[in-house]
């Protein structure tokens, strides 16, 4: 998920005193994001005014402004390798110079749009020789790519992406001066002589969330969510200050959650970036609108899919935009069984990020190849086929407070060990963790239904599912807290 457009650079936005709990803070963000999109006429930022190094054997001032530029879509092959080498040697430049560089960065805009390109276009690059592989042809024009990825194996390879953002994040200590903010610390201590530089403050902290993306491509979703430890997810962080950082760290927050059945914390996720995005849509033009229109339509999809799984109230303006878009979708998910499941295909594929394999695939032995959106996509349609009569056998139970498991069987016409066990799954479905505070990976276990039953033997006792003490806690330590 990447919400590209041309980079538009502003003068460095001033820091501003923001208010979790106040509109002011809105609208801080509101102009933060005004100032991306070119709100206000004539204030295109010239790199080339705050540039501080002279000219030498690497052009560094035209390598800087080349690696926030998207790539041409049709680029050719050789050109997408060219661009590797580009962020290769300004990487390299950058982490291995003797002392810091001494460059005066023009904005966080700009440090995020170097990051996100720099991902978008190793993700491109993994998807396109992926397609070759799965594909192949006898046509001359393809046999020409193919021979020049046997070539270049290395290129783009998922070692070097990942290589590079750790180096960013370590040689700018960016981990360790946020951990001294979260505990009420002055950070420059920590910071040290490269971490001292807003150059590399910045790259290192956007490589945090370019990790989680990446994590995320390669379907390593516990780690993608415990890449953020050291990132406050509020207002107040730099990545909500520049739009499609904030969508992106949602969207692949929201994600991850939804992959671990953690479908309440995802929709708290989508909720929130959803909700924002709705308030700045009367700032949204041009080709970055395009974008972000299209997402959102993707993430409305997620949604959907988790308000399927775990029913709960939402945002007016969510819920109205919902049925707006996917209505009929979500009604078919919701009362479950067979017919359900083309449409939770139908959804993911659309909404799912590009996955990637962490290996270049095999051109001699194309079967062996395995495709990771399929993948992913067979792990996904797993949990849906355990849930699909979940909403069936609900409705049955809510009717009756003692019930034969035998009797229940012949009203949905399956076995009774078949039954047995969509029971248990849908009782350990119904607990979730929920997270409140601290690393996104942690929380509290809570019950997610209000049905609650017990199996002894062949009978089956239904309640009505009592909130437990720890579920009230959570209620109440997250009252007035904003995701």
């Amino acid at each position: 998920m990447s919400v590209r457009q041309a980079p538009t650079y502003q003068q460095g936005a001033p820091e501003r005193p923001i208010d979790d709990d106040s509109d002011v803070e809105e609208e801080a963000l509101a102009n933060d994001y005004r100032e991306q999109v070119g709100y206000r006429d004539g204030e295109d930022y010239d790199l080339d005014q705050h540039m501080s190094v002279g000219g030498g054997p690497q052009d560094l001032q035209a390598q800087l402004q080349a690696a926030a530029t998207p790539l041409e879509y049709q680029a050719t092959i050789e050109t997408k390798i060219q661009s590797y080498d580009s962020y290769c040697n300004l990487f390299h430049f950058i982490l291995n110079s003797e002392g810091p560089v001494d460059i005066e960065v023009p904005s966080y805009y700009w440090a995020w749009d170097v990051i996100d390109e720099f991902i978008y276009q190793f993700n491109s690059f993994c998807s396109f020789r992926q397609r070759l592989a799965f594909n192949q042809t006898t046509t001359q024009v393809n046999e020409d790519e193919i021979a020049v990825l046997r070539e270049n194996p290395n290129t783009w390879g998922c070692y070097s992406v990942l290589n590079v953002l750790y180096s960013l994040i370590q040689r700018s200590q960016i981990s360790e001066q946020l951990a001294a903010r979260k505990r009420g610390e002055d950070p420059a201590p920590y910071a040290g002589e490269y971490g001292s530089r807003s150059l590399y403050q910045m790259l290192g902290y956007f490589s945090i969330i370019g990790l989680l993306r990446v994590h995320c491509l390669l379907g390593d979703f516990s780690l993608a969510l415990k890449t953020l430890d050291d990132i406050e997810l509020n207002k107040k962080a730099m990545f909500a200050r520049v739009m499609a950082a904030n969508f992106t760290t949602y969207y692949y927050i929201g994600f991850s959650y939804m992959m671990m059945h953690r479908y309440a914390d995802a929709l708290r996720s989508f909720n929130h970036i959803l909700i924002y995005v709705s308030r700045t849509k009367n700032f949204q033009k041009g080709a970055q609108y395009d974008s972000i229109t299209k997402k959102n339509d993707q993430m409305y999809a997620l949604v959907a899919i988790c308000v399927a799984f775990y029913p709960q109230r939402l945002d007016d303006t969510i819920h109205t935009a919902l049925r707006e878009k996917y209505g009929e979708q979500l009604t078919r998910m919701q009362r479950g069984g067979p017919e359900a499941l083309p449409i939770f295909e139908e959804l993911f594929r659309a909404a799912c990020p590009k996955f990637i394999s962490p290996t270049p695939p095999d051109f001699d032995q194309p079967h062996l190849n395995i495709d990771p959106v399929e993948h992913q996509l067979s792990i996904f349609m797993e949990e849906v086929k355990n849930n699909m009569y979940s909403p069936t056998v609900r409705s049955y139970l809510k009717l009756y407070t003692t019930m034969d498991l035998t009797k229940l069987a012949g009203f949905l016409e399956v076995d009774a060990d078949t039954l047995r066990s969509w029971l248990l799954v849908n009782k350990q479905r119904s607990r979730q963790v929920r997270h409140s505070e601290g690393p996104l990976l942690e929380g509290d276990v809570v019950n997610s239904s209000d049905l609650d039953y017990a199996m002894q033997g062949d009978m089956i006792h239904v309640s009505e599912a009592k909130v437990g003490r720890r579920l009230v806690d959570w209620y109440l330590r997250n009252l007035a807290r904003t995701y």
